[in-house]
Order: C-alpha cells, then structure tokens, then sequence
C-alpha cells in the first residue's frame, strides 16, 4: 500500500482546517497551505534535522515549542505559527544565530540567515559575542586550499545541511561535526583542509549551504546574475538538469535543478566545468588550411610537455569569411563525391556527428551524409561506447533501450553492476546506487578494478580482464542447475531457452565447455562459491536489477558478454517491473538520443534498418529524395571509416564535434588516416587534434549557446535552451550543416538560426525536430510545442496524451515473436593477450574530473587544475616490482606505440594491471590500444591490450 493509499490526517493549522499527507511534517503542509515558517537547517530534499529551531511552533497541550520540520501532524492537533510566544522564539534563534555569523551577504547576497532575520525583524546586534567555534575561524580566515570551493567557517551556523547532503545525498562520508558544545564544526574527513581532503568536488554542499559559508572559489556567491537560464548538463549519459547564472554573457555559476534523473544533484563537470565555455581557445572565425602547410600528424606531439604548441596548430589556416569556407568545403566533398560516384559502402566520402550535440544536429548530420553522397557511412561515438551492447540487446529482445530509468535502482532488491565504475563516469547515478544500498539493497561490484562503489558493496567481483564470459556463465550454471528460473516467464516471453540450457547445462558432452564454477573460477579469478552466493542472490531476489558499463562492452566479445547478462535477466523473469531489467548506462549526454536519430550505419531515425524497404521509402519521401536513392547496405563504421580512409577507399570526411585522432584506438594509425584525406572538413569549438589535420575548420557553438534537445540513459528527451551567446563570428552546428546542405544542392528550407536561438514554437530548430518526429514512432506523441512546456519526457511516447513509458518491455518485447531470444555463448580469448614482451594488461577508461579526450574539460580551471597531468595507476605490488615510484615517471608500450607519465599507486588495480585515462593527448592512451573489432557490435577493443611497464630515468 502508497501512501497516497492511506487516510489524510485532519489537523488545525492557526485555526483553520488542514489536512497532511501521511508522512507530511508540519511544515510540509505549512508550506503547500501558503503559510511561511523560518528554516535554516532544514531544506527539501534533506532528510530534516530539527537543530537550529528556527521553525518552531506552538500545539495545544504542549509544554514546549516544536521543530516543525521534524513534527508529524495528528488527529485532532491545534498547530500556532502565528502567536507571540513562537514569533520570539523564531526570533531569537535567528538572532542568536546573527552574533555567531554576523554579514553572512559579504559571502552569499541571498543568504537565507540575512533574509529571515530582516523578515522576522531580528536585531542582530542583540547579542555581541560570537562562538569561540567562530571566532576562531574568523581568526584563522578561510580555507582557499580547493579551485573549486571556498569554506569561511566563522559564517557557518552548524545546520548540518552540507553534512546531511555529502553524507546522505550524495553518499560521499566526507563531511561531518567534530567537538563538542560551543567548539563543534564542521570537518573534512579528520579535519584536513579541503583541498587535502577526499572530497569529490560534487558541490552539493555548496547548494545546500544557507550562509555562504561554503562557497564556489570564484565569488559568484556574491552576485547578483542577471538572468537564469534552465538547461541540461553537457557531460556524462545521466542528464542532470542545471540553471545557468549569467553575468554579461559569461556563465557564472550553476545550480541543480529537480530534473526526472538527477532531483537537483550534480557532480564536480556539471557544478564545475561550464567554462570551457569562455576559454581564450575558442574557435572564432572560421579556418583554412595555407597551401604551404601540409598535414603532419607529428605536429600533435611536437611541443612542450608532449602536447600540441597550440601557435603551431593555428599557424597551418589562415582566417576565412564564412561564405568563402563553406563554399571551399562543399566544393571539396562534392568534388570527391563526383570522382568518385559510387553509392552505399564504397562511397568516398563519411561522416562522423557527435554524441555531444543535440538530438536535431545528429538528425541533420546523418540526413546530410545520406542524401548528398548516397551512403550511410556515417558513425559517431557509440561505436566505442555501447556498439556491442545494442547489437546484443536488437538481436535478444527487439530493443537497444534501457528497460528501466537508472533511478529505479531504488526499488532494487539486488543492484549487479558490472564493467562500470558510475563514481566517476555518472556520479549522479552513482548517489542513486549508494541511497538504495543504505535503504537494504545488495549491490554486487563485477570489475576488474576496485572502485569507489567497492565499500558500498555486498559482494566484489574483481574479477580477471576478459573473463566476463566465464563469471556470467557460472552464474547461469547456478540458476539453471539449481532451478531457480522462472519458468512461467521462459515459456511465455523467450525463445531458444532449451539451446541456451543445453549449452550451459551439458557443454562438455556436446565438446564444448564445462560452465561450472568451479572450472570457471581459475578462468574468471573469482571462487565457486562466492559465484553460487551471487547468483543465487540475483535469482531469489524480489528485483533484480542489472547495470553495466564499457568494460563489458569495449571488447571483441563485448557482444557475448551481453547475450550473457541478456540471458540473466530472461532465465530469471527480472526485467518487466520496477527495480527490475537491463540498463547499459550511455556514456555521453546524447549517445542515446544520437543513436536514435539515425547517427549510425545500419539504420535510419528509431533503428529502422536500412535494409528494410518501408524505411527506406518513406525517408526518401520525407527528404525529397528520389525512390531508390538511400543504399540497401549498411555503411561502414568508425573504425572501418578510419582504415578505409588509411587505404584510400575514403578520400573525404566531414566531423562534427568528434575528436578520433584521440579517441580511436591505435591512434597514430588514426592520425595518418585522417593526414591522408584529399579532403577534411571538421566544426567544432576547438583546434582539436582532430582539427588540426583539417582543409576546412568551422566555429561552432559550445553546449550553453544553443537551443535543442538531448536523451539521456533513462531514454528521457529533455531540453536545452540557450543561456550566452557564441565568441565572435562561430555559428550552430545545425545552421552549418543546413549551410553545407544548400551548397551541396539539397533543397533545405528549416530557416535555423545562426545564433543557436530557438526556444519557441515556430522556429528553425523546432522544425528539424518535427521533422524527425515524423520518422521515429517512439516519440510520435512528443511535439515541440509539448517539449517545451514540459522540459523532460521519457519516450516512447506513443500520442499525445501519453505520459512517457520510463519502463518497458511489461507484457512483450518488440520483436516478431513478442519473445526475447536467447543466444548461447562461449569463450573468446581478448585480441591481443600478455606475454613475455608485453606482460602486463591495459584497461583504459576516464576520470572523475576530465571528459572522454579532454577538449572541454582541460579548458576548465577547476577540472584541470584538480587533475592536471597524466598518469598511469598501479597496484603498489607492481610498483615496487617494477623498480618505479609512486609520482616517478614509467614509460607504457604497446606494439602500437608508447607514452611517458607519472605513477599513481592504485591497491583498486590488480598487480598484472595498468590503468590510464584516456584524456591527455601529452601521454594518449589510444596510442597504445589494438583496434581489433568485436564481429558483430563493431566495437574496438580498448579495455583490453599487452603492455609492457618500465622505469624511465630521463623526462
């Protein structure tokens, strides 16, 4: 039973009727009635505290004066806010409160101590003496040690609102109270200063802080912004919603905002890194190459520190008018295109968009690709993200969706999170994870690494790189051989589960593999009962729930290993309800939504294949094109595109926001690839790696600067509106490629603004919207005009009175049969295995602070000056046994090439393991990585190569 389910509780509020909710406290219901009741330690959202008693109140037949944050309503109770013994009380507290942190607007200009106080009349200089807690703070001054946050503790009043939002919010145990009486304060950890703290840098104390006593480093506190702009954050696949503060066009400071995925929670990019935004290296006007600056992919690493002299880079192009730049780069692609007029895969010209952008720019960009030069080469970033995944989920039940948002962990019984690690990668959905296991959840952490998750964790898992296969398997054994399945759910949505329980059950009669525990633990490193312990666990629970990440995916079995978590979920019936199913959690902020509108080689807008006739037809009907123009074949992916365009097939090229001379595995090979393109054209908001190769370089617009939608992980389409205007001459994306559209001879008609602008019903941007509308049935009931009023709604959204379907699958999978198919699998060793040369393994992946190849996130004073340089992590064990020092300097080499950087000790890392993120271009790791593809995902394998580790004695 809700709740909602339960009687209300009639009650009297200053003498007229009320009514709570169960579970309401007082001021709960004061504060829907309309009726004001000061607080300061408590906040919505908190869970509440009752200490600072500024909102209490008088009931009839009490003694004392109550907390009515803290008060629950009862039958029959007489609740006073309004009578002179509680307005004294209220005002003395606030007075109190006044003498321990007088002037709290010097730090915060809507501190919440200033504006009660002048609401209540409260005489701040009724008391003259300060805490000793305080005035020993004030004595000392405050603690500048993080770029991030400032903490003046002689204003902080010990409400607990930072301790309850780090500790129970957030989930990071880093704040809390130490003494006693009227020396108590607030500490990091032990009392470190903050900046020697563990402290993540999520900012949620800030938030919730209602002095100013922590306060954003740069002052912004102080200000007054000038407008407030409601958007979404540019980073990771959770999508947390964020409001702009803006002062003269620059980005001041950003507040969460109760979005559907994050309920104002953000983590250090989204509070932290907007400015990237305003970095001296934008791109400004737009760039061609001088005919005496041949393309040198040495050039990237030719400056101090190993990084790209960026006066260099810029020395190749001389400055263009935009009319001149577009036209010298349609006439380049069309050029190629005409010498070379072949359709479909054999095309010689590709494109890559960007999961970066928005849902309109990724539409657009693919259409564009497809309708000038008559092939679906085209790919963006999900071909190293989540490729292997969604062929694994389209070939097993219909759909490369998540089933459940990732919230829904809060009505798990049993979080399995594997090949994941949501504290760096999405650490608003990590806080989801770490409340539901203080709720009683159980959370298995499956990864060869020990991550932060690990002491949240019933179970650890870490098991060998490239063993999933083995560990899922075992798990599988458990389930069938001990007959937990559901079989009721088998008979009447899968298919194929007698093959999947004959692989599993007799794989040594039929000369395949004996999937036991116990001969899968010497393969898997994890012992057979800990295996039959978790599986047991996942199938008995009342909801399972299954999470993964690129470590399972970013693998030339990455498919298998999800036809095995797949089969998991099928066996066992946990997917259909809440707290229940398969949610592989998208990388970037618009991987889903990019990937939606077609950005990908095998299919058009709502992953109809290219294959199918129907699709094909009415794109061309909506497109203007003629019948027959879209290929019947799908095109070539990322890494295809790459080697066509080393070979020769591919001669030019056109990106947008995608960076693969740093993302793509073997980059010295992506590097020489991209040099030998007749012709490149890239937009973006930097001279990235990428761009720097290119004939052409186009000005876009940053994130902020623009209007459009994106879909994050949970499927949810949200808006993002525009808070500053571009640098300089650089123009939207959309408008660049309508732009490029209409030189190309394609009849384009949206009207897009140049500027970014767009957040009304008619306009350019809304346009594209409508028009992909029209082709992709999950989000027929969601109209601009609608998006725009609502902000977030999570599709399929079938017409226009659906609300959104945040869970799926229920009754039957979108497929022929209704069934989910269930696919046997077996062992594949990785591409690439140690050996005595290259003895160690390298797993790749991204940190807390820097994103994917780092072009934003180094631009950002906070983030880069928290992790500023590379370096590689090691197990102590291995430090040691490779005659190195944490901090000393190693050099990495694969058979692909090497990269020099400082050691961190890491005992998360197994002894045979080197870790290295993936976003400094001064130490690439993907110089490093093999681009060997899994067979059916097309996914490189960047989890996974030989390395060798050495001391280097010279930098």
């Amino acid at each position: 039973m809700s709740a909602s389910d339960l009687p209300l509780i009639d009650f009297t509020l200053n003498g007229a009727p009320a009514q709570a909710l169960p579970g309401e406290s007082v001021w709960q219901v004061a504060q829907r009635l309309g009726v004001a009741i000061p607080h300061l330690c408590h906040q919505p959202g908190l869970p509440p505290a009752g200490n600072c008693r500024a909102c209490v109140v008088e009931i009839e037949g009490e003694r004392v004066l109550a907390a009515s944050c803290c008060r629950a309503p009862q039958v029959g109770m007489a609740v006073r806010t309004d009578t002179p013994r509680v307005q004294r009380a209220q005002r003395t507290v606030l007075e109190l409160l006044q003498a321990d942190a007088p002037d709290t607007r010097r730090l915060k200009h809507d501190s919440e101590l200033a504006q009660w106080a002048e609401r209540l009349n409260a005489d701040g200089q009724r008391f003259q003496v300060r805490g000793p807690s305080q005035a020993r703070k004030a004595a000392q001054g405050p603690d500048t040690t993080h770029p991030a946050m400032t903490v003046s503790l002689d204003v902080c009043i010990q409400c607990t609102r930072c301790i309850r939002a780090c500790r129970d919010v957030q989930g990071n145990d880093v704040l809390g109270l130490s003494f006693r009486g009227g020396q108590v304060q607030v500490v990091f950890d032990q009392g470190e200063p903050m900046g020697q703290s563990t402290c993540v840098a999520c900012g949620e104390c800030v938030q919730a802080c209602p002095t100013g006593a922590i306060a954003p480093a740069n002052g912004a506190y102080t200000r007054v912004a000038e407008r407030q702009v409601d958007s979404v954050c540019p980073y990771c696949g959770v999508g947390c919603q964020l409001t702009y503060h803006v002062n003269g066009e620059r980005i001041d400071h950003v507040e969460g905002r109760a979005g559907p995925a994050n309920d104002g929670r953000l983590c250090v990019k989204g509070r932290f890194g907007f400015d990237y935004a305003h970095h001296p290296d934008r791109l400004t006007v737009p760039l061609v190459r001088r005919h005496d600056a041949p393309k040198d992919p040495a050039i990237l690493t030719r400056g101090p520190g190993g990084r790209a002299d960026a006066a260099t880079l810029r020395a190749q192009f001389r400055e263009a008018t935009w009319d001149e730049a577009l036209t010298l780069a349609a006439e380049g692609l069309a050029r190629v295109r005409d010498a070379q007029p072949v359709k479909g895969r054999g095309a010689a010209v590709a494109g890559f968009g960007s999961a970066k952008g928005t849902n309109e720019e990724a539409y657009l960009f693919q259409k564009l690709i497809r309708s000038a030069f008559h092939t679906h080469n085209v790919d963006h970033c999900t071909r190293l993200c989540h490729a292997s995944s969604v062929a694994a989920l389209m070939e097993g039940i219909g759909s490369g969706a998540v089933s459940n948002p990732l919230r829904d962990v809060a009505h798990a019984d049993f979080i399995f999170l594997i090949g994941a690690n949501p504290a760096i990668n999405h650490p608003v959905g990590a806080s989801w994870i770490k409340n539901a296991v203080k709720r009683g959840a159980k959370l298995v952490l499956a990864d060869p690494r020990r991550t932060e998750l690990a002491r949240h964790a019933w179970r650890t898992l870490t098991f060998q790189p490239g063993s999933d296969v083995a560990l899922l398997n075992a798990m599988l054994y458990v389930i069938l051989s001990e007959g937990l399945t559901d079989d009721a759910f088998i008979a009447e949505r899968t298919q194929d589960y007698e093959a999947l329980r004959d692989h599993i059950l007799n794989g040594p009669e039929k000369g395949g593999e004996d999937w036991r525990p116990e001969a899968m633990a010497p393969i898997c490193g994890i012992d057979a009962e800990t295996i039959r312990e978790v599986a047991r666990a996942y199938a008995t629970a009342r909801s399972s729930m299954i999470l993964w990440g690129m470590g399972v995916s970013q693998h030339s079995h990455g498919t298998d290993n999800a036809r095995c978590l797949i089969a998991l979920a099928m066996v066992t019936g946990q997917i259909g309800r809440p707290g229940t199913g398969l949610h592989p959690l998208r990388g970037q902020n618009n991987v889903q939504g990019a990937s939606d509108a077609g950005l990908i080689p095998m299919v058009l807008p709502d992953y109809r294949g290219v294959a199918n006739a129907e699709a094909r037809q009415q794109a061309e009907r909506l497109w203007g094109l003629p019948e027959g123009a879209l290929d019947t074949q799908p095109g070539l992916t990322v890494v295809e595109i790459i080697d066509a365009a080393h070979d020769g097939q591919i001669r030019a090229m056109l990106i947008q926001g995608e960076n693969p001379a740093m993302s793509d595995p073997d980059a010295t090979h992506a590097r020489e690839a991209l040099a030998r393109l007749e012709h490149l054209v890239v937009q973006d908001i930097f001279l990235t790696e990428t761009a720097a190769l290119a004939d052409v370089v186009l000005p876009a617009t940053a994130w902020p600067e623009k209007t459009g939608t994106v879909t994050n992980t949970d499927r949810t389409v949200q808006l993002g509106r525009k808070a500053v205007a571009a640098p300089g001459d650089a123009r939207a994306d959309a408008w660049i490629t309508e732009q490029l559209a209409l030189r190309l001879g394609l009849p384009w008609a949206y009207g897009i603004a140049a500027d970014g602008s767009g957040a009304e019903p008619d306009s350019g941007i809304g346009r594209v919207y409508e028009e992909m509308r029209a082709l992709m049935p999950s989000i027929a009931g969601l109209s601009w005009s609608r998006l725009l009023h609502a902000g977030a709604v999570t599709h399929p959204v079938r017409s226009e009175d659906d609300p959104g379907q945040p869970i799926v699958f229920m009754d039957r999978f979108p497929t022929p049969s209704g069934r989910a198919r269930l696919v046997p699998v077996g062992l594949r060793e990785p591409a690439e295995r140690p050996d005595a040369d290259y003895p160690m393994v390298l797993v790749t992946g991204r940190q807390l602070e820097h994103w994917h190849t780092g072009s934003m996130t180094r631009r950002s004073g906070v983030l880069d000056a928290i992790e500023p340089a590379p370096t590689v992590s090691l197990h102590p064990k291995a430090i040691a046994r490779l005659g190195l020092m944490a901090g000393g300097w190693a050099r990495v080499v694969s058979r692909r090439g090497e990269v020099r950087l400082r050691v961190r000790a890491d005992e998360g890392i197994q002894p045979q393991v080197a870790f290295i993120p993936f976003a400094y271009v001064e130490a690439a790791a993907n110089l490093l990585t093999i681009p060997a593809l899994d067979p059916v995902g097309k996914i490189a394998e960047v989890k996974y190569c030989a390395v060798r580790v050495e001391a280097v004695m010279n930098t």
